[in-house]
């Protein structure tokens, strides 16, 4: 057997797996209490100092922000979550069409497996639902070890007409997973030749665990876009790997990780310091608006909430529209709350303290 005909091989049996994965994903996500259990985002030891004067008219209050050359009604993704399989697609298409009628960015979850097999691409093919919106391809950055190239990252972006590419970084999923792949040697290389050869932004994500200062500073050396703090806080996926275990063994092995990793708060923070003029979205258990103007003020750009977003989609269409329009409205409120009226001021703002 061939090198090339044994890749082939490989990339086709985990596809198959990848596609079942998915599945699990979805179902655990929405049936199971996957959260942390002791760690939290660390928003809760942050609050703004009110202003009971703000001299401000809640009605001009500008919430939009520039993000990857387009302009978003407020500083809000959609993250990442699902593809692959005919319900993540209609999931999928749901979430792209609210994400344009209410002008918000919007990630997919791995395209990995319609890379190999043709016939899943149309589950991440959202871009006539959303024609105007930011939409982010994605693939695991793992992947680069695992046959896939710079070609396949293009392929990737091109499938879904994307704005940019989120390249996922998440080695502890990958050691708790069944069939997880964890070869992560001389990755950062490989992330490098993606960002040089790439013709859009290169995004740099965790799953749920955060990336430290010295992570982030290596990241942007290699000419990564943004970054995706994904810190720890909401949603554990070792525990979502813990309900896929198949032996014993492996699921307490993915139990013992529920609490790893490093809170969103301080996450943004560590960001900020390793590479103080990339973009930063900051997601990690974010649950509203109120904890996204506090992430604004530590320093990210955008915020992006995934749980809040599945379990709406779960429901209805006009469920999602009103989750996002809830999440504009205690965004609003919170500006007005501290009398600020744009995003630009809220980033400046010295009325967010720390209490704990």
């Amino acid at each position: 057997m061939t090198i090339r005909t044994f890749t082939n091989s490989y990339i086709r049996l985990h596809d198959t797996m990848h596609e079942q994965r998915k599945s699990d994903h979805i179902r655990i996500n929405l049936e199971k209490d996957v959260d942390f259990k002791a760690i939290t985002t660390g928003l809760e030891t942050y609050r703004f100092l009110p202003q009971a004067l703000p001299d401000i008219n809640l009605s001009q209050i500008d919430t939009t922000v520039d993000f990857f050359g387009k302009t978003l009604a407020l500083p809000l993704l959609i993250s990442s979550m699902t593809g692959g399989t005919e319900s993540a697609y209609q999931i999928n298409r749901l979430l792209a069409e609210a994400a344009e009628h209410h002008q918000v960015a919007m990630g997919v979850g791995s395209q990995r497996a319609a890379l190999v097999d043709d016939k899943l691409a149309y589950t991440f093919q959202i871009r006539d639902f959303a024609p105007t919106a930011v939409l982010m391809a994605n693939l695991g950055a793992v992947q680069l070890n695992y046959g896939y190239t710079v070609e396949s990252c293009r392929r990737t972006v091109e499938m879904l007409e994307a704005d940019a590419l989120i390249l996922h970084i998440n080695p502890i999923q990958e050691a708790v997973q069944p069939e997880g792949d964890t070869n992560f040697a001389n990755l950062l290389s490989k992330i490098e030749q993606v960002c040089r050869q790439l013709s859009v932004p290169v995004i740099a994500k965790e799953v749920g665990w955060g990336f430290a200062e010295d992570t982030v500073r290596q990241l942007s050396n290699a000419g990564i876009s943004a970054i995706d703090v994904a810190g720890s806080g909401g949603t554990s996926w070792s525990q979502v790997e813990m309900y896929r275990a198949e032996t014993e063994i492996q699921r307490r092995v993915a139990a013992t990780f529920v609490d790893w990793g490093i809170p969103t708060a301080e996450a943004i923070i560590a960001a900020k310091r390793g590479a103080p003029n990339l973009p930063i979205i900051a997601s990690g258990g974010l649950r509203n608006g109120l904890e996204i103007a506090k992430t604004i003020t530590l320093g990210a750009t955008v915020a992006g909430m995934a749980g809040p977003f599945l379990k709406a989609a779960d429901n209805s269409y006009q469920t999602v529209l009103d989750e996002i329009e809830i999440t504009h409205q205690e965004l609003r409120v919170a500006m007005f709350g501290i009398g600020v009226d744009s995003i630009a001021k809220l980033q400046q703002t010295d009325r967010l303290k720390r209490v704990v």
